[in-house]
């Protein structure tokens, strides 16, 4: 059993950033792909941004030039970083994994908001 543990959400500004992290209960390098997906109330789940082994990196429309995502292998940890942000942002933020089959985070709350 694979657990992802997400951290570094909360409550801020518009045009503020945040750091979201997501740690791995086992090597990260046995995923094919990594990502950070997120869901807004009474929205749809969607991807926000993914990264493959060989560090492939893929946004949504919507937070290209702003978002970045990340991997520390050696941490056995996923990173988001979230710039410039948007109410539009506010969400929960869920880390996912793929291998064999998929693997989910429990959330970390994203609110932006002045």
């Amino acid at each position: 059993q694979v657990q992802l543990v997400e951290s570094g959400g909360g409550l801020v500004q518009p045009g503020g950033s945040l750091r979201l992290s997501c740690a791995a209960s086992r090597s990260i390098f046995s995923f094919n792909n990594m990502g950070w997906y997120r869901q807004a109330p009474g929205k749809e789940r969607e991807l926000v941004a993914s990264i493959s082994n060989s560090r492939n990196t893929m946004y949504a429309d919507s937070v290209k030039g702003r978002f970045t995502i990340s991997r520390d292998d050696a941490k056995n940890t996923v990173y988001l970083q979230m710039n410039s942000l948007k109410p539009e942002d506010t969400a929960v933020y869920y880390c996912h994994a793929y291998s064999y089959g998929d693997f989910w985070g429990q959330g970390t709350q994203v609110t932006v908001s002045s």
